[in-house]
């Protein structure tokens, strides 16, 4: 089968959730079918990011747009009634150059990842369609315009109301839809949302491996650091959950690593918050630390952070909104809290009990083994694809 697959950003390195889940489908589909793909790009292309692709796809196109196109985008979006979102990734360039890919490669299916490609897909009804929705955009911009500055809340209703919308009107432009958690598709407000078909992420169990390394962190929270629910969730994990912890237990240390940290993450820097960065190997971060603390306040899709902790066999904390997409058992296979008095008596716990973390980092690990491997969620994947 020839597979032509559409991105709204070129997925590689792999510092972002989407990024992370389109290059593993890739590889893993690309074992059986040709991949043609077509990805968007708003910023400097990693130097390595097309030689990296170039082992997975038979061809590779890359629309490059700069800040005046997403300006223009962006105003043509707001008088047109569609989502920022949308907006922000479609122009008739693009579409154009998606067209004679279409007409080049004559693909036997069409792949879009997240509602922010559908439209370019669209305009080819007579190829068979797949649309991954992977988050529920409407309801993260939801639980987002509750934290912003009033003066941005109506501009935030107004685009959940539009988002609300179009996810509902692109279901029916696809033959198949797929989505990451089933906590995501029971957010999707359709009719028909039965039929989306729950795809999870997988993790990399031959790169995330325990290794032996000396601990210099208690804590480590991981994450692209200029996204806003993770920016938001280690502002709570710095401000409201750690002056507890330190409370009882001042020697412990936090690691908040991960690429791009903005201005308020640089504020919460300290003599015992430490700040990496985008760091080559992420496995040392994880190795170096004892628990993985991930208080998710905004949490749509599945946590790669606590995929990756868990099969490094890293005890891992995090909210019962995290742990809805995941579904591990709360103190068997993973510690959940919802208050900063309920995050500290997990870790301490934790600390203090060195029976119950191996246990909760065994279990933990034994449970993502079984569940979460990307050669099967591709299968099932490539199922949909295959279905007359």
């Amino acid at each position: 089968m020839k597979l032509l697959v559409i991105l709204s950003r070129v997925p590689y390195p792999l510092d972002k959730g989407d990024k992370l889940r389109a290059f593993n489908q890739i590889r893993q589909l690309s074992k059986k079918h040709q991949i043609v793909l077509f990805a968007l790009n708003d910023k400097k292309m990693d130097d390595n990011a097309l030689d990296e692709l170039k082992k997975y796809c038979v061809a590779i196109s890359v629309m490059k747009f700069s800040k005046i196109t997403i300006f223009f985008n962006l105003i043509r979006a707001f008088f047109n009634g569609k989502p920022m979102q949308v907006g922000y990734f479609y122009f008739n360039k693009a579409q154009q150059k998606f067209d004679a890919l279409v007409k080049k490669h004559n693909p036997d299916h069409i792949y879009c990842q997240l509602i922010r490609t559908a439209a370019y897909a669209k305009t080819h009804p007579h190829i068979p369609k797949t649309l991954d929705y992977m988050d529920v955009f409407s309801k993260g911009i939801e639980r987002r315009k509750l934290t912003e500055p009033f003066y941005l809340k109506p501009l935030f209703t107004l685009e959940y109301k539009r988002l609300l919308k179009y996810e509902q009107e692109v279901f029916s432009y696809f033959n198949s839809k797929t989505i990451i958690s089933e906590q995501d598709k029971n957010l999707i407000q359709h009719p028909q949302k039965d039929e989306i078909k729950v795809i999870p992420n997988g993790v990399d169990t031959d790169y995330f491996k325990a290794v032996p390394y000396k601990k210099e962190y208690e804590l480590l929270f991981n994450g692209n650091m200029d996204y806003p629910p993770n920016v938001e969730s280690v502002e709570y994990l710095v401000n409201k959950i750690m002056p507890l912890v330190w409370e009882k237990l001042p020697n412990v240390r936090l690691l908040i690593s991960g690429a791009s940290p903005n201005k308020k993450v640089m504020a919460l820097k300290s003599e015992r918050v430490d700040i990496s960065g985008w760091v080559d190997d992420i496995r040392e971060n994880f190795a170096k630390s004892k628990i993985l603390v991930a208080p998710m306040q905004i949490s749509i899709g599945l946590q790669n952070k606590l995929l990756e902790a868990m099969a490094m066999q890293l005890p891992c904390v995090t909210s019962t909104l995290a742990n809805n997409a995941l579904g591990a058992k709360p103190n068997e296979q993973i510690m959940v809290a919802d208050t900063p008095e309920q995050y500290v008596q997990c870790i301490i716990e934790l600390l203090q009990d060195e029976g119950k973390a191996k246990k909760i980092a065994m279990n933990g690990y034994q449970f993502v083994i079984k569940n979460f491997n990307w050669q099967s969620a591709s299968s099932s994947l490539e199922k949909l694809f295959l279905k007359k």
